[in-house]
């Protein structure tokens, strides 16, 4: 996805999974809290217009109600808690966990063959689909092959999470054009302007 920083700047970000994608729309605490869209169904139509749910043009027939926006939130919100925890190494909230798997249980988006051959959604797509698709791919990132990869990116002022997906698996940093640049060019600065040592 391409993201717009607060401070203006544009880079290109992979979360590695669709449900690390929703946390792109905002979240608990203050940090993400400055990015919140889910409070208006538009914000989620947006996420939905730029996330990496294939085919595209999903957004134009998504119905969404004010409940279903509200689960929608509150799933994204236990996704991050949940991400954050095992990211740490920590033991996953039960309560987190309970939110999820009732979302899971949803019926998910269903895609259909068009007539002309192509990938299509099927008619009346609504927000409890959208977050039974997200839940469920949340469950298999969890217990699948990555789950162990659930990482916050290492600069330390940014809060993105991320399945790294790579595979040597050594995966630092939410973009390269972003946080792993501003930290070479720290640590080149470092090396280039250490002070001489005594007696030079």
């Amino acid at each position: 996805m391409t993201l717009r920083h607060l401070d203006g700047h544009v880079f290109s970000f992979d979360a590695g999974a669709l449900c690390l994608e929703l946390l792109l729309t905002g979240g608990p605490g203050p940090v993400a809290a400055r990015y919140e869209v889910l409070d208006r169904v538009e914000g989620l139509l947006d996420w939905v217009r730029d996330c990496r749910l294939a085919p595209a043009g999903l957004a134009r027939e998504l119905a969404v109600t004010p409940d279903e926006l509200a689960a929608v939130r509150e799933t994204r919100d236990a996704l991050w808690r949940l991400g954050l925890a095992r990211a740490a190494g920590g033991a996953l909230a039960p309560e987190d966990l309970a939110v999820v798997n009732a979302a899971a249980a949803l019926p998910p988006l269903v895609t259909r063959i068009a007539p002309d051959g192509t990938r299509a959604w099927a008619p009346g797509a609504t927000g409890t689909g959208l977050l039974g698709t997200v839940a469920r791919d949340a469950v298999e990132l969890f217990t699948g092959p990555y789950a162990g990869r659930i990482r916050v990116c290492g600069a330390e002022n940014c809060a993105l999470l991320f399945a790294d997906t790579s595979r040597p698996g050594r995966r630092r940093w939410c973009s390269m054009e972003r946080c792993g640049n501003r930290h070479k060019v720290r640590a080149h600065r470092a090396r280039t302007t250490r002070p001489p040592e005594p007696g030079a």
